[in-house]
């Protein structure tokens, strides 16, 4: 009988200790959307559908936890050795072929059907969103927890801020700073919006968005009538032959803004602009470039 319940008491305490170790095991994360995900252990293979989490990923990660990149990923050059999976549209079949443990991604580039689609498949998907460069940096500070990362991580987070600390100290307390109107799209004419990244980089630079007005969509399209009220100082998107043909030419009437009369056309990097990533840097010494010529 002893013996009986002794063997009773092992086999119950070995089975608490699975059940415990099996808790243990299951990773519970929430993305920057507020969606709850649950990993059953953490993950090895991690794949992006976005061209800036592609390079979040490998500034965090090594390349072989990796397993692929989108048709559009062409940074870093470790990238391009990737198997592509074709983001717009999602191609599931190739997603499936690769079997990540996770994939990444950003607000706005995933629709959320696309991510519960994938999730109906077995596939958790987390989204990072990014309102302000230290959105970038926290970024990079969740991927490396989430993969056992956590001091690589901090270390490029930390050495980031630093350099974005230094460029903002030689902006700090700027007199009557300059209005900044970049546009991505010229038929019809599409903007960054107040509630984009590069607000808060023009911030840093001691500068401003000439958009003032928060619209719903990020990008908004805006008027010409709206644009020569804006007036703006600096115009970023394009080079001033490739802009006079392409913008001022079709909209003649735009020549009165005080960026084309003085000659303040600029054509930044498409890639630094649009990507938020661990090239923010970049972009803050680019666009630190056009406005302090």
């Amino acid at each position: 009988m002893l013996w009986l319940l002794s063997l009773t008491l092992i086999s119950t305490l070995w089975a608490c200790t699975q059940e415990k170790q099996e808790t243990e095991d299951v990773i519970l994360l929430q993305d920057d959307l507020g969606r709850e995900l649950t990993l059953e252990s953490q993950p090895k293979r991690v794949l992006s559908l976005s061209s800036s989490m592609t390079e979040m990923l490998f500034a965090v990660l090594d390349t072989s936890a990796i397993i692929g990149r989108t048709q559009n990923d062409d940074y870093p050059t470790a990238a391009l050795a990737k198997p592509v999976v074709n983001n717009y549209p999602v191609d599931y079949e190739q997603v499936l072929a690769l079997k990540p443990d996770l994939i990444f991604t950003i607000e706005g580039i995933t629709p959320l059907d696309v991510a519960a689609r994938l999730e109906e498949l077995g596939i958790p998907v987390y989204y990072q969103k990014y309102n302000t460069v230290e959105d970038i940096f926290t970024g990079l500070e969740d991927i490396g927890r989430i993969m056992g990362k956590e001091q690589q991580a901090t270390q490029i987070a930390d050495s980031l801020r630093q350099e974005v600390a230094q460029i903002a100290r030689r902006h700090k307390g700027e007199q009557d700073p300059q209005q900044v109107l970049a546009i991505t799209w010229t038929d019809p004419i599409y903007v960054y919006g107040q509630n984009t990244i590069l607000t808060d980089k023009l911030r840093i630079l001691g500068t401003e968005n000439a958009v003032k007005e928060v619209f719903e969509q990020p990008y908004p399209a805006l008027t010409r009538e709206y644009i020569l009220k804006l007036n703006p100082d600096v115009l970023l998107g394009g080079t001033p032959e490739k802009l006079e043909e392409s913008f001022f030419g079709q909209y003649p009437e735009l020549r009165k803004i005080k960026a084309y009369q003085n000659k303040r056309l600029y054509a930044p990097t498409d890639d630094l602009m649009a990507r938020p990533g661990p090239r923010v840097v970049e972009s803050l010494r680019e666009l630190e470039g056009f406005l302090y010529p």
